[in-house]
C-alpha cells in the first residue's frame, strides 16, 4: 500500500503502527475514530473487532468478523432510537413512529452517518475488497456503524451507546418528524406566537465543539424573553428543540387565560 486512506505516506508512518487484536492499528486512526465517537475504549479489541470486515479475516486466519457485533448493534440502535421518538413525540401515531424509526435506521442513513466519521480509513479489510472500493461501500459501512455502536454499548453500557447514537442520528430523526404526522415545532411556535402574541418568535444559536463533533445550542424569545432552550447535533434541530419548549409554554399560557376568562365569565353570570 503506497498510502493510508487519509493521503499520508505508508512508508514514512508504517514504523508507527500498533500491533493489536491480530492485525496492525494505525494509532492516528485510532485516536480519531474515538474522539469522532466521544469514548475512549477500555477494551480496545471490542472496536478492533467492530471494524475487521470477514474478508481481513478469511486473509490473516482470524476467527471473528463484526458480524456478530453488527447484530447486537441492530438491536441497541433500534432501542434508542424507538425510546427517543416515543418519548420526543407523544402525539404521533405508532404507524408514523414506525416510519420515523425506519427512516432513520435503514442503511442508507448509517452509511451516511458513518462517511460523516470517515469511518472507513479505519476499516481492516482483505486487499481485494479494499483494492474494489470497499471503504466507500454502503453496506459495509452501515454494517461497520452497527459494530461500532454495539462495541460502545459492551465497553461502557447503554448510557454511552445511547449518546453516540443521538449524536449521530437526532437531527435526522427531527429532520424526518418534520412531515405527515411530524411535529413541526418552528411552525407551530409562529403561528402561536402570532395569534397570541401579535409578533414573531426570534431565535439565537451558538455551537461548540470541532467541526467533526459541533453541537449547537438554541434559544428563542418572545416579548423579549427567553421562552425556551434546544439543543442538536444541527441548527436545525436546536431549534426546533428550543420551539417545542417555547411552543408548549405558550400553548400552556393560551389555555391558562382562556381558562380564567371563563371563570370570569361564570362568575359574572352568576
Amino acid at each position: 500500500m503506497d498510502a493510508w486512506p487519509d493521503g499520508r505516506d505508508a512508508a514514512t508512518e508504517s514504523t508507527n503502527l500498533i500491533a493489536r487484536g491480530g492485525g496492525a492499528v494505525d494509532p492516528v486512526l485510532d485516536a480519531r475514530l474515538q474522539e469522532s465517537v466521544a469514548w475512549v475504549f477500555t477494551d480496545h479489541g471490542l472496536l478492533d473487532r467492530a471494524l475487521t470486515h470477514r474478508s481481513y479475516c478469511s486473509e490473516h486466519g482470524i476467527e471473528e468478523s463484526n458480524e456478530r457485533l453488527e447484530f447486537l448493534g441492530d438491536s441497541v440502535l433500534g432501542f434508542v432510537v424507538t425510546r427517543f421518538v416515543y418519548e420526543q413525540y407523544p402525539q404521533m401515531p405508532e404507524g408514523e413512529l414506525a416510519k420515523l424509526r425506519a427512516a432513520v435506521v435503514s442503511a442508507e442513513a448509517l452509511a451516511d452517518v458513518a462517511q460523516d466519521l470517515d469511518l472507513g480509513a479505519s476499516l481492516r479489510l482483505g486487499k481485494g475488497e479494499d483494492a474494489s472500493g470497499g471503504r466507500a461501500k454502503p453496506s459495509i459501512l452501515a454494517d461497520a456503524m452497527e459494530a461500532v455502536i454495539a462495541a460502545v454499548y459492551l465497553d461502557g453500557g447503554l448510557d454511552p451507546a445511547t449518546n453516540l447514537v443521538l449524536a449521530l442520528l437526532e437531527s435526522r430523526i427531527r429532520e424526518q418528524a418534520v412531515g405527515p404526522g411530524g411535529q413541526d415545532y418552528k411552525t407551530r411556535l409562529q403561528e402561536l406566537a402570532a395569534q397570541e402574541c401579535d409578533q414573531l418568535p426570534r431565535y439565537q444559536v451558538r455551537n461548540e465543539g470541532p467541526d467533526h463533533s459541533k453541537r449547537f445550542f438554541a434559544a428563542v424569545y418572545l416579548r423579549d424573553e427567553e421562552y425556551g432552550a434546544g439543543e442538536g447535533r444541527s441548527k436545525k434541530a436546536a431549534e426546533q428543540a428550543a420551539a417545542r419548549i417555547a411552543w408548549e409554554r405558550l400553548q400552556g399560557e393560551a389555555i391558562g387565560a382562556s381558562s380564567d376568562r371563563g371563570d370570569r365569565i361564570g362568575v359574572g353570570d352568576a
